[in-house]
């Protein structure tokens, strides 16, 4: 049985529609609804009022207005009365505000178009509705367009959240909730109906796409992929590393991935000839390539050029990533919660055994470790229980004071009796191992030898390994080799900077560390040792048997 098409007052709002943006709508630029619209075969050419068009998360109208002209356009060739336009266009939205604002923006614009006042009243209606469109039970539709919401899954009431992991089986891990939005937009598809949305592109790359990944292979044609990351296709200034799909029912076959410096009204008009009329692409600004075969299963999708795909899977094919087969773990540091109060002073008033030394980004500088005598509090037992805190007076005299703030913590609200507890268990034991630390986000691959005196903090990861010198392996991983496998599949932020989340880490593949000459690790730790960051390139280009790589565009903060 179907839920109510509203949660009430714990449902989250649809018009939360970007990160940076908690109230109100991000709009899309028109050009860019057109473009999006144009993919989604959306064109005036077309009978669009024998066709049903959905946009899922409406806010204040942007793509249904575009749509409205086109089919008040189509309408008026045909002779249509606009009264008979009642089920060519669907959209949704969650929060009433902004069903009442499109409705608005609609009845304005069929008002350019001549319809009475009662008729354009009555189509808004119509066409702007209230309800929560993974909820809502639809019949398929011709076209899906729109910009989906962006929102990660455990933001969402307990509630909620059941209950969209139950339909949605893209909702993997720590989904963003626009995945379901395009699983759904998918199912609701006709056999010749099309997809074309904006989005944030995380889910191409990261863990929790995978789902929809497998889906999108094994029952889906990808026409068209658009890269979006350096232009501004928002009305507003937002962080959302956007892109453009277009997607049909099908296996895809040749497909065209194309990006945009600025995403112009021009640089549109260009990639919109190519794609759309094969036109040779005349603006500098865009650039295509065609994949003439897509990817399989959940892999990710490497989006760069079939040159650097071709290099990527020949590399993949003779060496083994970094954790197979071998004693080697990429990990994380410690997430506290809590940083303001878990991490503390050396010389706290806190029970000495109960510090442990901490490592942040920060403290690394030019590749040397500065101490900032600074430690994480360790709430935790060697056997993994929270510690009494009648056997640490002093320990639990500074937590109490901060009880307050450490009590407004998620994992404090989900677990009472455990609401001084860090989020992550922190291991003293790691102190003393010796470790290879890696920032989260930066330009390039900036690693740096720990002997052995710190807990890394989780803007760190980290390698420890039993295979592998520490130091031969951190002149492989802080080479423009390592940094190849980072950057073909970690998501690239905004000024060329990329993360180094563990996920990317591991799909570092190695050559055997027994099969390196020993000339060649020798001077592999030397160059490490130098930070002699040309001679390790040359280096790694030996271990791995490469004359060269394809050129790649990064921020060389290796210093």
């Amino acid at each position: 049985m179907d839920l109510p098409t509203h949660f009430g007052p714990d449902a989250y709002q649809y018009g939360k529609r970007t990160s940076g943006e908690t109230h109100g709508v991000v709009l899309t630029k028109p050009h860019i609804v057109d473009l999006i619209l144009d993919l989604a075969g959306y064109t005036r050419d077309r009978r669009l009022h024998e066709l049903r068009l959905l946009d899922p998360a409406v806010g204040t109208g942007a793509f249904l207005l575009r749509a409205v002209h086109r089919l008040m356009y189509v309408a008026n060739r045909e002779g249509l009365r606009p009264s008979e336009l009642g089920a060519a266009l669907t959209s949704f939205d969650i929060d009433p505000s902004h069903v009442e604002a499109a409705r608005a923006h609609v009845r304005a614009a069929l008002k350019e178009h001549g319809v009475s006042v009662k008729v354009a009243a009555r189509l808004a209606d119509q066409w702007v509705r209230p309800g929560d469109f993974l909820l809502t039970p639809l019949a398929p539709f011709d076209v899906v367009v729109g910009n989906p919401p962006y929102i990660r899954i455990e933001q969402l009431s307990q509630r909620l959240q059941a209950e969209y992991r139950r339909r949605y089986a893209s909702l993997f891990d720590r989904a963003d909730l626009y995945v379901a939005f395009i699983e759904r937009g998918l199912d609701l598809l006709k056999p010749e109906g099309r997809l074309s949305f904006i989005c944030a592109d995380r889910w191409i790359l990261n863990r929790y796409g995978a789902p929809l990944r497998r889906k999108l292979t094994e029952q889906f044609r990808v026409h068209a992929y658009v890269d979006l990351h350096r232009a501004s296709p928002f009305e507003s200034e937002v962080i959302a590393y956007p892109s453009i799909f277009a997607i049909s029912q099908g296996r895809s076959e040749r497909v065209a991935v194309a990006s945009m410096a600025r995403a112009t009204p021009d640089e549109c008009d260009a990639l919109r000839g190519h794609l759309l009329g094969a036109h040779p692409v005349t603006s500098p600004g865009v650039s295509v390539s065609t994949y003439d075969s897509w990817f399989q299963g959940d892999e990710p999708w490497v989006l760069s050029t079939p040159e650097h795909l071709e290099a990527l899977r020949a590399l993949e094919a003779r060496f083994r990533p970094i954790e197979e087969g071998s004693s080697t773990r990429v990990r994380i540091g410690v997430a506290t919660g809590s940083d303001k109060v878990f991490i503390v002073p050396a010389d706290a008033d806190i029970e000495a055994d109960r510090l442990v030394p901490l490592v942040k980004r920060e403290d690394i500088q030019e590749g040397a470790i500065q101490d900032a005598r600074r430690c994480v509090i360790n709430t935790f037992t060697q056997e993994g229980r929270l510690v009494d805190l009648k056997r640490y007076p002093r320990l639990a005299r500074y937590l109490k004071a901060n009880e307050e703030t450490l009590q407004r913590r998620h994992v404090a609200q989900n677990n009472k009796a455990g609401w001084y507890r860090t989020i992550d268990r922190v291991y003293p034991e790691l102190v003393q191992r010796p470790k290879l630390l890696i920032p989260d986000i930066a330009g390039s691959n900036e690693v740096v030898f720990e002997a052995g005196h710190y807990h890394p903090h989780h803007n760190l990861y980290f390698i420890t390994s039993e295979d592998w010198d520490l130091e031969v392996l951190g002149g492989l991983l802080g080479s423009k080799v390592a940094l190849f496998f980072i950057w073909a599949y970690a998501v690239k932020m905004r000024g060329g900077y990329l993360r180094f989340q563990a996920q990317y880490l591991r799909r570092i593949c190695l050559p055997s560390p027994t099969e390196l000459p020993r000339k060649l690790s020798d001077a592999l730790r030397k160059a490490f040792r130098q930070r002699d960051f040309a001679r390790l390139d040359e280096l790694a280009h030996v271990a791995y048997g490469l004359k060269s790589l394809p050129a790649f565009d990064f921020v060389d903060t290796r210093r």
